[in-house]
């Protein structure tokens, strides 16, 4: 056994005996220490248990957006050439208004002197030669304005003001995927408890049959030592002793077959509970009757099935949806803010720091949000229909199952008095077969009849008892079957 193995086989014996002293000398593994093992170490409850604290950060991430969001700007742009003032364009219009300009200027200043206007005549002289000298001296070219390249940095801030109720939705979406993450967990939980409850009672049910099968084989053995003896006596002939020798044969067979589908069972067992398959694994208990009390389902059972509470979490979820639909026709208002914090070779100088409001609203969207309401809005309706149909289909199985459980311990009891039938009459044949009254084979028979009817027995109980565990998975209290068993 490697370390790890007798690590956990000394863990489930610390495990077993903080439950009693005679747990704690026998080292025996009950149901009980399999359901916390599997809490422990099993894969699928530790994925689940993953998944639901992934959910949880997820929630707290979306309860912090109302926080203001700071973000640092910086940026190197190249220009394919320098930013230029396009002079040419309007060229014609500082002409002609440098020329009235200077026309005007002429005019009030002869209407200073002489108290009239000037001549038309003179006026249009003025304005031709102000036309050619700002023709000549105009320039031909684009001045640049900066360099190719220039360097800004700057800090950011935008905080939502109103963003008609988005975020709250998204904390409400982020709320209910944790609910349904906790829902799951329970679901794993449940499904994997009910595993190891079938599990747990396979390898009772083996062990009773192993039981069962060690007393036929004991009297077999004994009938054969008996049969050789009267054929040593000559008393029977020798093909009688051959039918005890057959009989056990097939016994000792069946008796090892059962051994290996033990071994199949622990197999099965460790892996449910993710323990290595080195591990050495002590239970000895076999199955024993005890009645299931509750003649049937409780009232509203089914609102603590986590099957139910699964496709439940899924309605709340789809009611957020169609909020979240709706708000999307609500504007967005954020306060923005920037503080520059430094700037190379940039045309123009911006002032160190602004702040305002910006508002952004979609006025049309093609009717696309509209359809998404009404899609959300089917989504609900489809959740709540299978929330009314997983109610249905547990109340429907409760039932059934139950009346399974009924049926089972009915012909569990007539198996019962057989099986005791049975062994009354081995022991008649017998105690005949010693007064010379009964032959060897007749012992063989009987001792094959008591065999067939104590593997019905034990089979009836079996069954008896996973119907069971399936009744109280249905309740969704898997666990509950340990008081049954233990």
């Amino acid at each position: 056994m490697n370390p790890s193995a007798r690590l956990i086989t000394t863990f489930l014996c610390l495990l077993a005996g903080h439950t009693g002293s005679v747990r704690a000398q026998s080292g025996e593994l009950k149901l009980e220490d399999c359901f916390r093992l599997a809490r422990h170490k099993n894969l699928a409850v530790e994925q689940a248990r993953r998944s639901l604290n992934a959910r949880q950060y997820q929630l707290e991430a979306e309860q912090a957006t109302y926080f203001p969001k700071i973000d640092l700007l910086a940026g190197y742009n190249y220009l394919s050439r320098p930013l230029e003032i396009n002079l040419q364009q309007v060229k014609d219009g500082i002409v002609t208004g440098s020329s009235s300009q200077s026309v005007n200027t002429a005019n009030s200043v002869y209407k200073e002197i002489t108290g009239n206007d000037l001549p038309q005549s003179v006026q249009d002289v003025v304005y031709k030669a102000s036309e050619n000298i700002i023709n000549t001296f105009y320039p031909d070219y684009n001045p640049a304005l900066s360099k190719q390249s220039y360097f800004t940095a700057a800090l950011a801030l935008r905080q939502p003001i109103y963003l008609g109720g988005k975020l709250a939705t998204a904390r409400n979406i982020a709320r209910a995927e944790y609910d349904a993450g906790i829902v799951n967990l329970e679901l794993v939980e449940k499904q994997m408890d009910f595993m190891l409850a079938a599990a747990y009672i396979k390898i009772l049910y083996v062990n009773a049959m192993m039981a069962s099968q060690a007393r036929i084989v004991t009297a077999m053995e004994r009938n054969e030592r008996y049969a050789a003896s009267l054929v040593k006596n000559e008393i029977i002939p020798p093909y009688q002793r051959n039918w005890a020798t057959v009989a056990l044969t097939y016994a000792r067979s069946r008796m090892h077959n059962l051994e290996l589908e033990k071994i199949n069972g622990l197999v099965e067992l460790k892996r449910l509970m993710q323990l290595p398959q080195d591990t050495t694994l002590l239970i000895t208990d076999t199955l024993r009757y005890a009645r299931v009390a509750d003649a049937a389902p409780p009232p509203g059972f089914w609102k603590g099935n986590p099957a139910w509470k699964a496709v439940d979490t899924k309605t709340a979820l789809a009611e957020t949806t169609v909020k979240a639909s709706r708000s999307l026709q609500l504007p967005n208002i954020f306060g923005i803010a920037s503080l520059n914090l430094y700037q190379r070779d940039l045309p123009v100088t911006t002032p160190p720091w602004l702040v305002g409001v910006e508002m952004q609203w979609n006025l049309f969207s093609g009717f696309s949000r509209e359809k998404r309401v009404k899609a959300t809005k089917q989504l609900v309706e489809e959740a709540r229909i299978a929330s009314d149909n997983t109610q249905a289909l547990l109340e429907a199985s409760a039932t059934v199952v139950r009346n399974k459980v009924m049926v089972l311990e009915r012909d569990m009891q007539s198996l019962l008095q057989a099986r005791d039938q049975a062994q009354l009459t081995t022991t008649q044949v017998q105690e005949r077969l010693a007064e010379q009254l009964a032959s060897v084979k007749d012992v063989n028979d009987a001792l094959l009849v008591e065999e067939e009817l104590g593997k019905a027995y034990y089979t009836s109980l079996f069954a008896y008892l996973l119907a069971a565990a399936e009744y109280y998975n249905i309740l969704g209290t898997p666990q509950q079957i340990s008081a049954l068993i233990q």
